[in-house]
């Protein structure tokens, strides 16, 4: 990542300062995505946080058959079953399995949901633009 000018070692940054303060608001996010589930819904949500929609995708990726450890490093923990000795050696970051974890788990909740809409744009893959 190119370095800008700013106090903190950030790699999101928001503020009128160049990127002075972290990006924040992940509280009007939630607002946001729970108001559509409730229009599309027609009811209230119960109450859920941004870790709740993490709990259900890595108990779905587990439900789905992938292997513990890549569901782990989707959600940048480190844990998983290697441990001691290896989890200091191996530095494999599994961004294949992660990516087919992730194409997994995409397919699963469009399977829930229906198809794409049409107003969702792919973004192009590292080296593709």
């Amino acid at each position: 990542m190119p370095r800008i000018a700013s106090k903190k070692d950030w790699i999101f940054t928001t503020g009128p300062g160049g990127g002075d303060k972290p990006i924040s608001g992940f509280g009007r996010g939630r607002e946001r995505i729970a108001a559509a589930m409730a229009l599309a819904f027609g009811a209230e949500m119960a109450p859920f946080t941004l870790r709740d929609l993490r709990r259900s995708a890595a108990t779905g990726m587990a439900a789905l058959g992938l292997a513990p450890h890549v569901v782990d490093r989707v959600l940048n923990h480190s844990s998983g079953k290697i441990s001691g000795v290896a989890k200091i050696y191996n530095r494999f970051e599994c961004l294949g399995e992660r990516r087919a974890a992730l194409e997994a788990w995409a397919r699963h909740i469009e399977s829930l949901i229906g198809p794409t809409p049409s107003n969702v744009v792919e973004l192009p893959r590292r080296g593709e633009v």
